[in-house]
């Protein structure tokens, strides 16, 4: 009996063992990793970088699925194509909870995806495209593409594509759905009935759970990295104007001295930092840059070649400003139909308040710089009078009071002839053309300083 016993113990204790050593084969339940991001304003080049940017981080942490939650009226049909595109072309599952309205822009991008999940009180639909200034219907060439991406989108999904185009095109009537004369726009019980919604959520919670049927599941949400941060920042209007107001007042206190110095340094530094965040997210284009360094290059040829100011300057300052405002707004190579109009005029008020701040601060605080202690403490600020026994001059007085003409031009500083030799002569701050008359005022220093004469 006392065997039987043992050989009992003995037989449990092994199957308890086997047993748990089948426990620790079991594989667990893996996380599903749900990767979330907005689209919750205008779509434009600045949301379509934001999108390819979380498509690209969803990948890059290999994301299960994807939910979108939406929330926008709509943008630009070109950058509404290249993220619906990016949602077609995408290898994984991806979902959109429409928190309140997919309007035109964000009606194509909903369809676009695999599911549609809609908030109580949501709409989706009203893609007729209009123009930048948001009441006008655009030109029909727009109308049709956008007609065709609607009906193409909705036969990849699954869904009607006449449906699709209606809401594009009233002239469209589909029974018991549309009358003539009206786009379709659904609420949600209109869209889950029609078969462009899979159901109504709450919240995104519910479309994990109910909706897609998974419990075990980690929301890896976008988050804006600390250079996207940086590029926001420079996108700003208000440092936009400040940029442009360094990149005015930097060439002209560099053309008034000479030599490469701190001016033309400040001046390049602004335009990098002006061009490169609107580069980045897809505003300013090649040929909008190619247009201000044009301006820049027609504007030093009439500085430094060209006698007197006419059309070469002129040319120069338009293509300056028009390089800086088209660089800040998605216009198509002038092509301003979906561009709003208020963008377009914050754009133009932006560069020419800059452009008059420059202005102001060239005319009217340059002159005061030296009195400033924070300057005066690095700079030179005061001068030393001949009167006071500095004799620094390399001329003789008998210059002082002479006429002459402008061997070369003054930008202030140059070369003039006076009774057949050439000095080194700079004006009071002003250009003057080559050849004109001019008359010493003083001989102090290594340059005569000289006034036109005719001048006060």
């Amino acid at each position: 009996m006392k065997y039987l016993v043992l050989a009992g113990l003995f037989l449990g204790l092994i199957l308890d063992l086997k047993a748990q050593d089948q426990n620790d084969t079991l594989p667990e339940v893996s996380k599903k990793k749900v990767y979330t991001f907005l689209i919750d304003d205008n779509i434009d080049p600045r949301m379509n970088r934001r999108v390819r940017l979380a498509l690209e981080d969803a990948k890059n942490q290999e994301a299960d699925l994807i939910i979108i939650e939406m929330d926008t009226y709509g943008g630009a049909v070109n950058d509404a194509d290249d993220i619906r595109t990016m949602i077609l072309e995408l290898d994984r599952p991806i979902h959109v909870w429409i928190n309140k309205d997919a309007a035109s822009a964000g009606a194509l991008i909903s369809i676009a995806c695999d599911s549609i999940y809609m908030a109580p009180g949501a709409s989706i639909g009203a893609a007729t495209v209009v123009m930048g200034g948001g009441g006008d219907a655009a030109p029909d060439k727009y109308q049709s593409y956008m007609r065709s991406m609607m009906r193409s989108t909705a036969e990849a999904k699954g869904r009607d594509p006449k449906i699709a185009e209606a809401m594009v095109d009233q002239n469209l009537e589909i029974e018991g759905v549309s009358t003539k004369g009206s786009v379709i726009t659904f609420s949600v019980s209109e869209a889950i009935a029609n078969g462009f919604s899979e159901g109504q959520a709450n919240s995104m919670k519910e479309v994990i759970e109910d909706k897609l049927g998974i419990e075990t599941y980690e929301i890896i949400a976008y988050e804006t990295s600390d250079i996207e941060k940086v590029i926001a920042f420079f996108l700003n209007p208000m440092v936009s104007g400040f940029l442009i107001l360094v990149i005015f007042a930097g060439i002209y206190f560099e053309i008034q001295t000479p030599g490469v110095g701190f001016p033309l340094a400040a001046s390049i530094t602004a335009v990098i930092l002006y061009f490169i965040p609107y580069y980045l997210t897809g505003l300013a284009t090649n040929w909008e840059i190619a247009v201000f360094i044009l301006g820049l290059i027609l504007l030093a040829v009439e500085i430094f070649v060209l006698p007197g100011f006419g059309v070469f300057g002129i040319l120069g300052i338009v293509g300056i400003l028009v390089g800086l405002t088209l660089g800040m707004v998605p216009n198509d190579a002038f092509d301003f139909t979906f561009v709003p109009t208020g963008e377009l005029f914050g754009a133009l008020l932006t560069v020419l308040l800059a452009a008059l701040a420059a202005i102001g601060l060239i005319f009217f605080m340059a002159p005061k710089v030296n009195q400033w202690k924070a300057f005066s403490s690095i700079a030179l600020a005061g001068s030393q009078q001949r009167n006071e026994g500095y004799t620094s001059s390399f001329y003789s007085n008998d210059l002082m009071g002479k006429e002459g003409l402008t061997h070369t031009r003054l930008m202030p500083s140059g070369k003039v002839m006076i009774d057949d030799e050439i000095y080194d002569a700079y004006s009071r701050g002003e250009f003057i053309d080559r050849g004109e008359k001019v008359k010493v005022i003083s001989t102090e220093g290594t340059s005569l300083r000289v006034r036109k004469v005719g001048g006060e």
